[in-house]
């Protein structure tokens, strides 16, 4: 008997060096074909912008294609769903905004397809960003005051519009500080609420600044404040919602690379390594810079800390905004 045990301790000892030998070749031999980065927006949006550019910087890094595909739809839920159930061999990646599709979305849907802490696995934390509030560029408020007054004056307080989780805390926050009962209409992608914005269809706009930095330049669109604790680098001009009168107004999103859980450690480490080092480049804190981010390289596990404490402080957010649960 104790030599049958001794016989299984060996071969079961055995049959863990294979795996795990096993693992290290084909981290080593990773990747062997191109890789897949999903992406939760439409093509053509800021943040599909900013997911190419990290997508040509990876392939480059890599030595294989990345190949984009976007899956909008369902505020992020149609992409992560994708991401959880595709095959974890490090092939099929995702760089969201994961305090929007992965933090707050416990708290905007009763019932999610996926685990957002068990079903995925922390890569790398990227960056972080404040959204903006916007009017049309041909608006007569010139500030959140002002749009106030202006919303104030309408039946039913007006209507604005947004295409994210985020987006609709940030105007709902707004909303229950100033008193206001504005309608609020969800769009499939930035492109869409902008123009609706600029016909004159809904009053103001609540957006990341990834879509929203070219339109401002240009003038179709006056961003009025942006809702992080400091103002944004790029737009320096623009006042935060604390500087506009709203006390302890904070929400700060941020966007980081998950892939499916049981992806193994040595490609996940991979994949952080790399993009550490896109992200330190000049060029990439450049591009970072035009859309309105700050660079932020967490590692896996402080990624990983940080959507765990965002879970229970966006539920928080979302109570304190009245939203519902869908």
């Amino acid at each position: 008997m104790r030599m049958a045990k001794a016989n299984l301790r060996l071969v079961v000892t055995a049959l863990l060096g294979v795996l795990a030998a096993s693992g290290t070749t084909h981290a080593q031999d990773y990747p062997a074909r191109e890789i897949r980065s999903i992406v939760s927006v439409p093509p053509g949006t800021g943040m599909d912008i900013m997911i190419r550019y990290y997508s040509t910087k990876l392939s480059e890094l890599a030595g294989k294609p990345v190949i984009v595909e976007n899956k909008p739809g369902a505020q992020g839920n149609i992409a992560t769903e994708y991401v959880v159930r595709a095959k974890p061999d490090g092939y099929t990646i995702m760089l969201t905004p994961a305090s929007a599709t992965l933090a707050a979305a416990v708290s905007f849907f009763k019932k999610l397809p996926f685990d957002p802490v068990n079903d995925l696995k922390p890569v790398v934390s990227l960056s972080s960003l404040g959204f903006v509030i916007c009017v049309s560029g041909n608006s007569s408020s010139k500030s959140i005051a002002e749009l106030t007054t202006a919303l104030k004056a309408k039946p039913g307080n007006g209507t604005f519009g947004t295409v994210s989780n985020t987006g609709i805390i940030a105007a709902e926050l707004y909303k229950t500080r100033a008193g206001l009962e504005t309608n609020q209409v969800l769009y499939r992608g930035f492109p869409d609420s902008l123009n609706d914005l600029v016909n004159g269809q809904i009053d103001f706009i609540t957006t990341d600044p990834t879509g929203a930095a070219g339109p401002i330049q240009s003038g179709r669109l006056r961003a009025l404040a942006v809702t992080s604790v400091t103002r944004l680098a790029s737009l320096p001009d623009i006042p935060t919602m604390i500087e506009a009168g709203f006390a302890d107004f904070d929400l700060t999103p941020w966007i980081g690379l998950v892939v499916p859980a049981s992806t193994p450690d040595p490609i996940v480490s991979k994949l952080a390594a790399w993009h550490r080092q896109i992200n330190e480049t000049e060029e990439t804190k450049k591009v970072l810079l035009q859309f309105g981010m700050n660079p932020l390289n967490e590692d896996a596990a402080a990624m990983a800390a940080r959507l765990k404490s965002d879970i229970p402080k966006w539920a928080g957010f979302a109570k304190l905004a009245r939203i519902e649960p869908q």
